[in-house]
C-alpha cells in the first residue's frame, strides 16, 4: 500500500482555486505532454476544451479558463509568474493563437475552442475537462478526459474507472488508510504521528529533501501572508470586494502591549493571517494548497499564531507539525474527499480546520490520541457546511470562512489538550459522517453557485 506525500498535499500553485485553476492547468499540460509522447504535437492544428460540472457552472469565477490556457503553453502552477498572467492571457484573446507547449503555434479563439457545459455532469466527478487535439485535415490525433479531484490532483478517464495509478507510488513503511490503523502503528512503535509519516516519506525521498521542501512550504506561507498584509485595493472579479487585511494590520500594530487586557485581539491576529491569504489566493496571487486552495489561509494562520503567542513554538517544531497535518489529511481523502464540489466546503475548511488543529495539538505535546480527537473536533463543527460562493468567486464567503476555520482549529486543539484522547466519537466516525453528509448534499450546495448564500446577496454581475 502507498501514501500520499507532503509535498502533494501541500503544493505552491497560484489562486483562486485547487480545483479549479491547479487541477485544470496541470490537467491541460498533461494533456499536451501526452501529445508530445505520442508525436502528435507538430500535427496538431485545433484543440478544443470542454468543461463539465462545477467547473462549468464556476469556472469563470475561478479562473478554469485562464488555467487552461497557460496549461496549454506548458505552464505549472508552481512554475507560472502570476505577473505575467493577465498580460498572456490579453494576449491569446487577442492575437486568437497560442503556442503549445510554448513552442507550437496554432490558431484558438478562447470563446469558439473552450466551451462553459453549464448544467451537464459526468457521472464520476463534478469537475471534468475534455481535451481532443486534431490535424489540419480535421481528423482527431487524442483525445482525454480528466477530473479534478481536488487540491490539485488530477486523474484521467482509465484511473477513474480502473482504480489505478499510471505511475506507481513507492511501498510506505506503515500504510494507513483510518485513523484506528495510524494510531494502531503508532502504539506498536511507540512513535508519535509525526514519526510514522516521516518514515513513509522516506521510501521516496532522503531526509534532507525532505526537511528542505517542507521548508519551502513554510516560506512560501510566510510570503503569502507578507504580500497579503502589504497589498491593498479591490479584488477582481466584479463583486467590489475590497482587501482588507492591510487595514486589520495596521490597527493591530502595537497591539502587544493590550493582549493582557484584551486577550481577543489574538483572535483578530489569527483572522488578519487567514485574510491576507486568502485575499492573495481570490487575485490569484501565490499560494499554497493547504489541503486546498479555498482553504489556504487556515493552516497559515495558526502556524503564525504559534509563532506569535505560542512559546513552544522554534523552527524543529515546523517539520513535525507539516508531518502530522499530511496525516490528517490522508485519512479525509482516503475516507471521503477534499473537493468542494463533492463534500462542500466541509470537504475543504472543515479538513483544513482539522489539519491545522492536529499540528498545533502536536506542537503542544498532545498524545496520538489527543491530536486524533483535537482534528475530530474541529471536524464535527464543520458538518454540513456548504460551498456556495457568491457569482463564482472565492471571496463571499469563502475569505472569512478562513478566519472561522482557523479560531476553530486553535479551540479544537486546546479542547482536545485537556482531555485524555478517549472520546465518544472517533475520528474516523465523523469522517464517514462527512463522507455520509457530503453524498446527501444536494449540488446546488457543492461549488455550483446555485443555491444558499450564492442566491441571496444581489449582484450587478452575471453569475459565472
Amino acid at each position: 500500500m502507498s501514501s500520499i506525500s507532503v509535498m502533494e498535499i501541500f503544493s505552491i500553485g497560484i489562486g483562486p482555486s485547487s480545483s479549479h485553476t491547479v487541477g485544470p492547468m496541470r490537467a491541460a499540460r498533461r494533456f499536451i505532454y501526452e501529445l508530445f509522447e505520442r508525436e502528435f504535437l507538430e500535427d496538431t492544428a485545433k484543440v478544443i476544451v470542454e468543461l463539465y460540472g462545477s467547473l462549468a457552472m464556476t469556472g469563470k469565477g475561478h479562473a478554469t479558463d485562464i488555467a487552461v490556457l497557460l496549461g496549454l503553453e506548458g505552464e505549472t502552477p508552481e512554475g507560472v509568474d502570476p505577473s505575467s498572467v493577465q498580460m498572456r492571457v490579453q494576449h491569446i484573446h487577442q492575437a486568437k493563437t497560442l503556442r503549445l507547449f510554448g513552442r507550437e503555434e496554432i490558431a484558438f479563439n478562447p470563446d469558439e475552442h473552450l466551451k462553459f457545459l453549464r448544467g451537464k455532469r459526468l457521472p464520476f466527478h463534478s469537475n471534468a475537462l475534455k481535451f481532443r487535439a486534431f490535424n489540419k485535415s480535421g481528423v482527431l490525433l487524442h483525445s482525454q478526459l480528466y477530473y479534478s479531484i481536488g487540491g490539485g490532483f488530477i486523474i484521467d478517464q482509465e484511473e477513474a474507472i480502473g482504480g489505478i495509478q499510471k505511475e506507481p507510488r513507492a511501498p510506505v513503511a506503515f500504510p494507513y488508510t483510518t485513523a484506528e490503523e495510524l494510531l494502531t502503528h503508532c502504539k506498536r512503535e511507540g512513535k508519535p504521528i509525526w514519526e510514522i509519516v516521516l518514515q513513509n516519506e522516506r521510501s521516496v525521498r532522503s531526509d534532507d529533501e525532505i526537511y528542505a521542501g517542507i521548508f519551502r512550504i513554510w516560506e512560501a506561507m510566510q510570503l503569502s501572508v507578507e504580500r497579503g498584509i502589504m497589498t491593498d485595493g479591490i479584488l477582481p472579479g466584479g463583486l467590489g470586494v475590497k482587501r482588507r487585511a492591510p487595514a486589520l494590520y495596521d490597527a493591530l500594530s502595537g497591539s502587544e502591549e493590550r493582549i493582557a487586557s484584551d486577550p481577543t485581539l489574538v483572535m483578530e491576529w489569527v483572522s488578519l493571517f487567514a485574510l491576507a491569504v486568502n485575499e492573495e489566493n481570490a487575485a490569484g496571487g501565490r499560494v499554497v494548497t493547504a489541503p486546498t486552495n479555498g482553504s489556504a489561509g487556515v493552516i497559515p494562520a495558526v502556524l503564525h499564531y504559534a509563532q506569535k503567542f505560542v512559546p513552544q513554538f522554534n523552527e524543529e517544531a515546523i517539520v513535525p507539525f507539516f508531518l502530522t497535518t499530511t496525516a490528517i489529511a490522508i485519512l479525509f481523502k482516503e475516507g471521503a474527499s477534499i473537493s468542494a464540489a463533492e463534500m462542500g466546503c466541509q470537504g475543504e475548511i472543515g479538513v483544513s480546520s482539522a489539519m491545522a488543529a492536529a499540528g498545533l495539538a502536536s506542537m503542544l505535546g498532545a498524545s496520538p490520541e489527543q491530536i486524533a480527537n483535537a482534528a475530530e473536533i474541529a471536524m464535527e463543527h464543520h458538518l454540513g457546511l456548504t460551498c456556495d460562493p457568491v457569482a463564482g468567486l472565492v471571496q463571499i464567503p469563502c475569505i472569512e470562512r478562513n478566519t472561522m476555520g482557523a479560531n476553530k482549529a486553535i479551540v479544537a486543539a486546546r479542547l482536545a489538550l485537556r482531555g485524555d484522547g478517549r472520546h465518544k466519537v472517533s475520528l474516523d466516525a465523523v469522517i464517514a459522517a462527512m463522507n455520509e453528509t457530503g453524498k446527501n448534499m444536494m449540488s446546488i450546495y457543492k461549488e455550483t453557485s446555485e443555491g444558499g448564500l450564492a442566491l441571496q446577496i444581489p449582484v450587478s454581475m452575471p453569475a459565472c
